[in-house]
């Protein structure tokens, strides 16, 4: 209807553009009285009259003083017959100079033929493009069930390599095995090696797994068939799996190739979750999918990429042999890769001489690729609000602080005695950090609001860590319960402000008793069965394996974790209760402290022994 509705409004422009055109040209442009034939026979006896044009039915009387008139006759009656009807004398006729307009092809057109044409052809463009739309509509009926995969053509020009993706060494290293698959299967074939099928790339969101599959692509130089996993469902049964036939039989017609399926966890579900049973749409979509896979030629160079961060999640039959049976996992970038990704980003911007991306990838621990082009996009953004040409490191630390926290809130209006409890609150957090050995170095101390958080204290660890003791985890829940001690030593009761800090120390202890098993008295066992349950759209991630006396022993070992947090907080605290005040005076006055100026403060960090 609101197509039909449409339409009626342009066909309505465009008729009332012609009727507009067709007045113009049929319109004189000289506007003239029109007057009796006994006027024009006054005139011509009074010798008014110099010059009389003939046009059809009208004529066009032009009078000695310049003045125009118009006089219509009947159809079929000539000029001379008129005049000699009404008696003029012939020598005063004679005086008259008589022109007769030829009346031209076009204007005939126009005033005879063009009033009844222009109908009739508005009528039928207007049921041409009615058919139009009906006929559009059955083809998108018929091709509703058709894949919609974009097809990236790997040309020169645009084509992405793994030269283009840095970091993630082991996982190029794996898929270099299917680009020789893809470029030379003549080899593999007879040897009788038969290559995975099904690629699974598993990695954190952000960490490149859709670029790494475009690489692939790129170095094997084969077409690149791109679909999400929620693209294929609809609200239509059936829909999903035809269009899994169409996927599969266009990646056929243009082999060798590779179909990339991305969020593959939308359709590749564990079947039987829901309250569908088998027989709803994701399911069948499942279903076609292993059967299209399965049913690949023994020589066939297709190649099946998937990528997904929710592995827990797929349905089994997607990961035995012959289907996804290849998984190449996709680690967070350690602080090597994090400075390549920043110098890959970092080619088409004007970074100033005196950036170091050695220190920007060394404040980003734990960021994903994603993280850092993101970081560099906003401090570009941040370069041009200051109308600067260059991006210096001020840019780039703001737009890290910008990505982690949020934005500066330089509005907000705090009164002193708040601002006084920020520092001390933050004050509290940088000093035990910093003298804990296991705790991360400071690099920044702000009371300065941001997003949420009334200020801030960032930290970063000196080099990754892929494994980490119990010791580490209590001097962090140490840390953590630092601006809550503070406030309750300085001013006698605590604020909200600590609230964040309290259910993350509590969340960590519950991890070392529930899940790391780091408990002396609880022994070296987990607690609670995670797994996803599915339920009118809930998900519950952890069932209860143990009883309820055990319940109450793990509540013990918690507090007892964050007691033991809070005696080192204390300790350290109390030792060094100048310095703290110190770091206050700094906060109150400057409201931010960067890394060097703090260590002029407190001195160098302690070294673990």
């Amino acid at each position: 209807m609101k197509k039909l509705i449409q339409n009626f409004l342009v066909f309505f422009v465009i008729f009332l553009l012609i009727a507009a055109v067709f007045s113009a040209l049929t319109d004189s442009g000289k506007k003239s009285q029109i007057v009796g034939i006994e006027e024009l026979i006054s005139h011509i006896n009074n010798d008014q009259v110099s010059e009389i044009v003939i046009d059809g039915n009208k004529l066009n009387i032009s009078l000695r003083d310049s003045s125009q008139i118009i006089v219509l006759k009947e159809s079929g009656e000539s000029l001379s017959d008129l005049i000699r009807n009404y008696q003029v004398d012939t020598e005063k006729v004679l005086a008259v100079k008589t022109i007769v307009k030829q009346e031209s092809s076009w204007a005939y057109f126009l005033v005879n033929v063009a009033p009844f044409l222009f109908p009739f052809l508005i009528i039928g463009f207007f049921i041409f493009f009615m058919m139009r739309g009906v006929q559009g509509a059955n083809n998108r009926a018929i091709s509703f069930g058709q894949s919609s995969a974009k097809d990236f053509k790997a040309d020169a020009n645009n084509r992405t390599t793994f030269k283009d993706v840095a970091g993630a060494k082991e996982a190029k290293e794996e898929l270099q095995e299917i680009v020789e698959f893809l470029k030379f299967p003549k080899k593999f074939h007879e040897l009788g090696a038969k290559i995975p099928r099904g690629v699974l790339l598993l990695g954190a969101p952000g960490t490149g797994k859709t670029l790494l599959a475009r690489s692939v692509a790129g170095e094997a130089k084969v077409p690149f068939l791109h679909m999400s996993g929620s693209e294929f469902v609809e609200m239509f049964v059936g829909v999903g799996a035809s269009r899994v036939r169409s996927l599969f039989e266009k990646a056929k017609k243009v082999a060798p190739c590779i179909i990339f399926i991305d969020e593959i966890d939308a359709v590749g579900r564990r079947r039987g979750a829901g309250l569908g049973g088998s027989h709803d749409e994701r399911e069948q979509t499942l279903n076609q999918i292993l059967v299209e896979m399965d049913g690949f030629e023994p020589t066939q160079n297709i190649i099946v990429i998937a990528a997904t961060n929710r592995p827990d999640v797929l349905d089994p039959a997607l990961l035995r042999p012959g289907r996804f049976d290849r998984r190449v996992m996709i680690d967070l970038p350690d602080l090597k890769d994090r400075e390549d990704i920043l110098s890959v980003h970092a080619r088409k911007k004007p970074l100033a001489k005196n950036v170091d991306l050695k220190k920007i990838a060394a404040r980003t621990a734990g960021f994903s690729g994603a993280d850092l082009a993101n970081i560099l996009n906003e401090a570009a953004i941040l370069a041009a609000r200051e109308n600067k040409k260059e991006i210096v490191n001020e840019h780039l630390f703001e737009a890290i602080e910008k990505v982690m926290i949020g934005p500066e809130r330089k509005s907000r209006v705090i009164n002193d005695k708040e601002k006084k409890i920020t520092a001390y609150h933050e004050a509290g957090h940088a000093l035990v950090s910093h003298f804990l050995p296991d705790a991360d170095p400071v690099h920044k101390v702000s009371i300065i609001s941001r997003g949420s958080a009334g200020g801030y204290t960032l930290k970063a660890p000196s080099e990754d860590k892929h494994m980490h003791s119990r010791s580490e985890f209590i001097s962090e829940i140490a840390v953590l319960l630092a601006g809550h001690l503070i406030e309750k030593k300085i001013f006698g009761e605590v604020t909200t402000g600590a609230t964040s800090d309290l259910r993350r120390a509590t969340a960590l202890a519950r991890s070392l008793v529930t899940d790391y098993g780091m408990s002396d008295n609880l022994g070296p066992r987990t607690y609670g069965e995670k797994e996803e349950m599915i339920f009118l759209g809930r998900e519950i991630h952890e069932q209860r394996n143990y009883s309820e006396r055990t319940a109450e022993r793990i509540d013990e070992e918690i507090s007892s974790f964050i007691k033991q947090g809070e005696n080192k907080a204390v300790a350290i605290i109390e030792k060094h209760q100048a310095v703290l005040e110190k770091i206050v005076e700094a906060l109150l006055a400057k409201e931010t402290i960067e890394k060097d100026e703090f260590e002029l403060i407190v001195g160098p960090k302690p070294i673990v022994a």
